[in-house]
């Protein structure tokens, strides 16, 4: 503070009085705030025996030095000097210094006497040793009784552990056991289920190729109420094995031979790029969505790869007869 109104002082020509006593208050307001922080020091001590020591000779000093530098600034020609401008600086340093000198002092005693309260609550603890000393045999004793209990304790515990430990490996053992037993009967089930499905789906699919049979024999009568009849017989039996997941398709005349979905009654022909189904044989079947069976059809003239057999040949069983009820295991869902 002391520099900031030197220089207030040296760099501003046009000064006046009143701003030298502005200098001077700011250096007070900064001596109170030091005072300010020596005082919450002494709060915290306050439990101590305070020395008193005599504040007014370093307040008069500090009121006598400041004194001296606005009567050096008052009679001191207009710019400063830089031997007024030092005095003013030394005077308005040392008040400050004077100003706090007494609490700084007061602040050393107070510390000291702290450092002493603390050395006198060591000392006391110090000559309480012995008592601490016996205490802590009487606890080591304890402790000792405390670790044979406990080790009595953790062997018990141990062997209450080992038997644990036998009777979860016997359980598991026996749940492994038991699931076993149970994996193998449902497997069994599950064998069962599996093999009357296929007898069920085999009898109805029997019954739907002969009902189809049926039903192409009605078509080559050429009689209309037959016809009706029989149609109406078949599609209430399609939409019973409909119910059940049984769809069955019929490729039409002239479409385009697929391998997939269609299969030939001639095991001996092959279907040639651009073969056409010539004749419906037996219908296909999807069971839930999966191919069962594809439809038996036979080409048309002239699609096959191999020529045809000639009359005078005798033609193979599987050609004369109509393959009903053949298919396929069911794959397991």
């Amino acid at each position: 503070m002391s520099l900031i109104c030197y220089r207030a002082l040296l760099w501003n020509p046009g000064w006046q009085p009143c701003s030298v006593f502005s200098s001077l208050s700011s250096i007070l307001a900064f001596s109170l705030e030091t005072r300010g922080a020596l005082l919450y020091k002494q709060a915290a001590m306050q439990n101590l025996n305070e020395p008193k020591i005599a504040k007014g000779p370093f307040l008069v000093g500090d009121i006598l030095l400041l004194g001296a530098a606005c009567f050096i600034c008052w009679r001191s020609a207009l710019p400063l000097g830089v031997g007024p401008a030092l005095l003013v600086a030394a005077c308005v340093a040392a008040g400050a210094l004077l100003a706090i000198t007494p609490y700084l002092l007061q602040y050393r005693l107070l510390s000291r006497l702290a450092e002493t309260d603390a050395l006198t609550s060591v000392v006391a603890q110090i000559q309480n040793l012995e008592a601490i000393a016996g205490r802590i045999a009487g606890a080591t004793a304890q402790w000792q009784t405390v670790q044979e209990q406990s080790d009595k304790t953790a062997a018990g515990a141990k062997a209450i552990a080992e038997r644990m430990a036998g009777e979860v490996r016997a359980f598991t053992e026996f749940m492994e056991r038991a699931n076993d037993s149970e994996k193998a009967t449902l497997r069994l089930e599950v064998e069962k289920l599996r093999r009357a499905e296929n007898d069920w789906l085999q009898v109805l699919v029997r019954t739907l190729d002969h009902v189809y049979a049926l039903s192409a024999g009605a078509q080559r009568s050429g009689l209309p109420n037959v016809i009706a009849q029989v149609s109406n017989f078949q599609n209430a039996c399609r939409e019973a094995a409909r119910r059940v997941g049984l769809a069955p398709f019929a490729p039409q005349e002239a479409e385009p031979f697929d391998g997939q979905r269609h299969q030939l009654v001639e095991p001996d022909v092959k279907a040639g790029p651009d073969a056409l189904v010539g004749e419906i044989l037996a219908t296909g079947y999807t069971y839930q969505g999966r191919l069962l069976r594809p439809a038996l059809v036979r080409l048309r003239n002239g699609h096959s790869e191999n020529p045809p057999a000639s009359a005078n040949e005798k033609p193979d069983p599987a050609q004369n007869l109509l393959p009903l009820g053949q298919q396929s295991q069911v794959a397991p869902g």
